[in-house]
């Protein structure tokens, strides 16, 4: 650890004990955060400004904290997370706030082929493989290459053959704050063509962490069309308008308003509830759009998500059932928060019609998805 990382730790800690009174149950410090795994360190990372606070772990490259302003301008914390990295190796959803590589989403079977080649990834989701399997992204100690208060950058090295993927893939992200705005930047490079496919797993409650349902969170996605799923969760290779169904977020109305057709519509109920992709509306195929905007309406919180991907993914908190306890001492119930993963479409590279997910040597990947906090009109 450098002079400067140790520096910055050692104010993170003062600043967690100094500030902690000033926001709403703030219960974070750093030294439960500060230990070795597969003998490398982690540590807990702090970007602040006047509008936006974002608490970082190496370990998985996970967001553990956000604090933003409600309209009475308290401080509160929007994403779901633990109190320790001993807290986050014993959840029983592994997925809080990570970053998943190398590929988000399910593939089905766990199979894929390239270049006349079949590949197998362990199964870990039913019978498919899901969020690059138990030893993806979501579970390395990602090194820490520059910090400061308004950016951090990671960095892993997935080695050819890792969870069965081809190629040594370095990969590189950095999160930045600027003004109101928290931004996850994507950049990867390969020695052999391989499927990636990044995103992040935040959990948000707009209202805070396990303060309640989110399903009277209104809710906007920016997509005529989302890509309909069959048992298991995927993908039927299929495009289908959203229009005159429970998945037209195309106009604001609240998450749960359309959970009543929960046994008549066959897409709701293969998912429990929404965990669809949604194909976005885009002007070109990279452009930076927005994807989804959230309010929630007792706060007076908004959430503004814009991405270079093709799709985002929501997820509604269909399968939480209380048995993890966040960092506040309480459960994460049944729908009280969640996830919009800015992404490609889920099994790709078994869907010829999908965009394209390879990567290939000489290539680099790069994306870019941008979160915007303010408050309602």
């Amino acid at each position: 650890m450098t002079i400067k990382t140790i520096a910055f730790a050692l104010l993170l800690s003062l600043f967690v004990f100094c500030e902690a009174a000033k926001k709403e149950e703030f219960v974070l410090k750093a030294s439960n955060f500060q230990t070795l795994i597969k003998g490398k360190r982690t540590d807990l990372y702090l970007l602040k400004n006047e509008k936006i606070e974002v608490y970082i772990t190496n370990y998985g490259g996970r967001i553990v904290s956000l604090l933003t302003p409600d309209k009475s301008g308290l401080m509160g914390d929007v994403v779901l997370g633990f109190k320790s990295i001993d807290n986050y190796l014993k959840a029983n959803t592994p997925f809080h706030g990570c970053l998943v590589g190398r590929y988000g989403n399910r593939i089905a079977k766990g199979k894929f082929e390239l270049d006349e080649k079949i590949y197998n990834l362990p199964i870990n989701n039913n019978e498919n493989h899901l969020h690059g399997g138990t030893e993806g992204f979501h579970n390395q100690v990602w090194e820490v290459v520059a910090v400061d208060q308004s950016s951090i950058v990671l960095t892993y090295l997935s080695e050819d053959g890792e969870m069965g993927y081809p190629g040594n893939l370095m990969v590189e992200v950095t999160y930045a704050i600027n003004d109101n705005e928290f931004s996850i930047a994507y950049k990867a490079t390969t020695d052999k063509a391989t499927p990636i496919n990044m995103t992040n797993h935040a959990f948000f409650n707009l209202a805070g962490e396990a303060k309640g349902s989110i399903n009277d969170h209104l809710l906007m996605i920016n997509a005529d069309h989302f890509t309909p799923v069959g048992e298991g969760l995927i993908p039927l290779g299929e495009i289908r308008a959203v229009a005159g169904t429970p998945f037209d977020f195309t106009k604001f109305k609240t998450i749960g308003r359309d959970l009543n057709q929960l046994e008549s519509d066959t897409q709701l109920k293969l998912g429990g509830g929404y965990d669809h992709n949604f194909v976005l509306n885009k002007e070109s195929y990279d452009s930076m759009s927005l994807a989804a905007r959230v309010i929630d309406p007792k706060s007076g919180r908004q959430m503004d998500i814009m991405t270079e991907e093709p799709g985002i993914q929501f997820y509604g908190g269909n399968f939480m059932n209380g048995s993890d306890i966040g960092k506040y001492d309480t459960k994460f119930d049944y729908r009280a928060s969640f996830a919009l993963e800015t992404q490609h479409y889920p099994d790709s590279p078994n869907q010829p019609n999908f965009p394209n997910t390879i990567l290939k040597p000489g290539e680099t990947y790069q994306t870019k998805s941008i979160y915007k906090f303010s408050l309602a009109d």
